[in-house]
Formats: structure tokens, sequence, C-alpha cells
């Protein structure tokens, strides 16, 4: 049992050695930024929007099963398993 007490300890402390870590790259890479000389598309927000909105069309796909579960009563004698789709 302590054991694992000491390796969940060790196990917290390097994951907050990795975000500090973590962090701090980001900022030098902030603190270190160059000019950019780029062009952006004005399409490419809405590039940005249709895949958001096909992530999220996707997710209610594959959930809608359980979604319908949320609203619809099942009868008494009825498992949820052999209900009709």
């Amino acid at each position: 049992m302590q054991t694992t007490i000491t390796e969940g300890k060790r196990m917290a402390h390097h994951l907050k050695y990795l975000a500090i870590t973590l962090t701090l790259l980001i900022a030098l890479s902030f603190t270190f930024e160059r000019q950019a000389y780029a062009y952006v598309d004005p399409g490419s927000g809405l590039l940005i929007f249709q895949g958001i909105s096909a992530i999220f069309s996707g997710a209610l796909f594959y959930f809608r099963r359980r979604l319908k579960n949320l609203f619809v009563k099942t009868p008494k004698g009825m498992s949820q398993s052999s209900r009709p789709l």
C-alpha cells in the first residue's frame, strides 16, 4: 500500500514538472517570435468552422442511441437492448 502512495506522489511530481516545462517552452516561443510575412486566406475561417461542425455532427451521430435513451421512456416489460431503434 505504501508503494502505491509514493508512486502516486512521484507521478504527480513528474506531471507537475512536465507542465511547468511545457509552459516555459511556450512562453519562450512567444518571447523569441520573428516577424512573419504571411497571408491568411479569407476562406480559412470557414474551413475551421466546417471542421468543427463536422466533429460535432459526427459525435451526435455516434452517440445517437444514448441521446435517444435520455428522452424516450422504455416500457416496463421491455429491456433496453431489445428496444427497436
